[in-house]
């Protein structure tokens, strides 16, 4: 646990009493201050007052005593219309802050030489798959390494902080919009595309979310932002408005066609003079070094370049298929060489990285039939880059739609070789999918089994194939998370008799 020092002695009201709420609470008790908790769920008070929280009403609290509001990421801020909590706050000029506020804060009471360091990753898609594998390289390379926010553990519950640390931690848009003092040592932007826009007043409210993880960037910072929509270029202009020095914007190699990830970086920290490449790392003195590249970075179908030199050829790495994945590799790479890693030990993670459960995840083969979860596809522009990955595939689909659904996919259907659609969205997405060829499964277990039925009898003929989960779509229609619908893909899969993947 970090302990979250500044309030000692101070109530501070904490609403929202799931993992980053209890968390929070637990935290800020470690540091001295007196939380008072609340939650709609009766289930949840009962669980903070068996660990001696005081659990109070905060519909009748004298908010006048509350030194901040603690608002779980969950309860909305703004829209559809800011949560009571957020108006009695306001009214009583009690600031609103979140998780990762709090440890900003206590990271930032420490002295500077005890501080770790910390590498943030947000972006519509692709921050999980980063944020595990710049994590995952950062522990081959023998750094002591602590991953989390919104991925995996809360990021209040990991372990306290030692100076020679590296947290490496996901935040989505809904923590970044009760930040205010978060500053980062690596701060990357995968991409933006519209989502969440009910929880943000549209798009740009979503982008400016987005955009506040740059917002107290300090001056040694190193900003990495993927540059191929408008909105996070619009961003990179804005960092050099704000006086954030070096900043790079290198575009695609056609603009407006090609939908090869691209990189700008903050700095270009190469050494001029010698161009020499880097020692190996040296944790204790996290001296940045970008040897061999002139601050900017291409994902080039699977080769990582910068400007016209090749720095890695990713075909080996089996766990990183497609292009959205040379995109994660190279901000990977690009924050590993930032933290001192050298370029030997930063490839070599990248080439033994397991994979991410759930995102473009091999999780058994029937035959010469492989299935992959991607079930963590959310939305339809994280599916496409899914479906970017294969020729042809047996895809299965659906579930609680997003705005849009799928029309902006319309030019990937060639590649589907039969849809087999899932949950609320089953009928929409048939009329989306008009000639290509479909059948309406409503449950993943029937999905699995006619796709794997057509996909095998395919295989006899056209060799291997490949059945694709990647629901574009919202879970909560039929499964709690889009974890559980995973792994009932796994399950359905593996009840078909398939050979379960093992990696290595």
């Amino acid at each position: 646990m970090i302990p979250v020092p500044g309030f000692e002695g101070r109530r501070v009201a904490v609403f929202g009493l799931g993992r980053s709420g209890l968390t929070a609470a637990r935290a800020l008790k470690a540091g001295g201050a007196h939380p008072v908790l609340w939650d709609d769920s009766v289930s949840s008070r009962m669980q903070a007052e068996a660990e001696g929280f005081a659990v109070q009403d905060l519909t009748v609290a004298d908010w006048s005593g509350f030194a901040a509001l603690v608002l779980s990421p969950g309860a909305p801020l703004t829209h559809p219309k800011p949560h009571w909590t957020v108006d009695k706050a306001r009214a009583a000029a009690v600031p609103v802050i979140g998780d990762i506020e709090l440890f900003a804060r206590a990271l930032a009471a420490l002295p500077e030489g005890q501080r770790p360091k910390v590498v943030a990753i947000t972006g519509t898609n692709g921050k999980s798959t980063t944020t595990a594998l710049i994590g995952w390289v950062l522990k081959q390379a023998g750094l002591t390494v602590h991953v989390g926010g919104n991925i995996g553990i809360g990021v209040l519950a990991l372990p306290a902080p030692t100076p020679n640390a590296v947290y490496v931690i996901e935040v989505s848009s809904y923590q970044l919009d009760l930040t205010t003092g978060f500053s980062p040592d690596v701060a990357i932007l995968t991409n933006i595309s519209p989502d969440h826009l009910d929880r943000h007043g549209g798009m740009a409210g979503y982008v400016a979310a987005k955009a506040r993880l740059f917002r107290a960037l300090g001056p040694s910072a190193i900003a990495l932002v993927g540059v191929d929509e408008t909105e996070s270029r619009q961003i990179t202009e804005g960092l050099a408005e704000q006086g954030v020095s070096g900043v790079r914007v290198f575009t695609s190699a056609h603009p407006g066609e090609s939908r090869d990830p691209v990189l700008s970086l903050e700095h270009n920290v190469l050494d001029q003079q010698s161009g020499a490449a880097s020692p190996d790392h040296r944790p204790e003195n996290w001296v940045p070094a970008f040897a061999g590249m002139s601050g900017e970075l291409v994902a080039d179908g699977r080769e990582i370049r910068s400007a016209a030199d090749a720095l890695l050829d990713l075909t080996p790495a089996r766990s990183l298929p497609g292009r959205h994945n040379a995109q994660n590799a190279a901000f990977a790479y690009a924050a590993a060489r930032a933290l001192g890693i050298s370029h030997d030990d930063a490839v070599k993670g990248l080439m033994i990285f397991p994979g991410l459960a759930h995102r473009m995840e091999e999780v058994g083969r029937l035959g010469a039939v492989r299935f992959i979860n991607d079930s963590k596809a959310t939305n339809a522009d994280a599916a496409r880059q899914a479906l970017s990955s294969y020729s042809s595939v047996y895809w299965i689909a659906g579930g609680r739609a997003k705005d849009g659904g799928i029309e902006d996919l319309t030019d990937l259907f060639p590649r589907v070789a039969h849809a087999y659609l899932i949950g609320e969205a089953a009928e929409d997405f048939a009329h989306t999918l008009s000639s290509t060829p479909h059948t309406i499964c409503r449950d993943m277990a029937t999905a699995v089994r006619q796709a794997a039925a057509d996909a095998t009898e395919a295989a006899e003929t056209e060799g291997p194939q490949v059945v694709l989960l990647s629901p574009a779509c919202a879970s909560f229609d039929q499964f709690p998370d889009f974890e559980a619908r995973g792994e009932a893909f796994r399950a359905a899969v593996l009840n078909l008799g398939a050979t379960p993947f093992v990696q290595g």
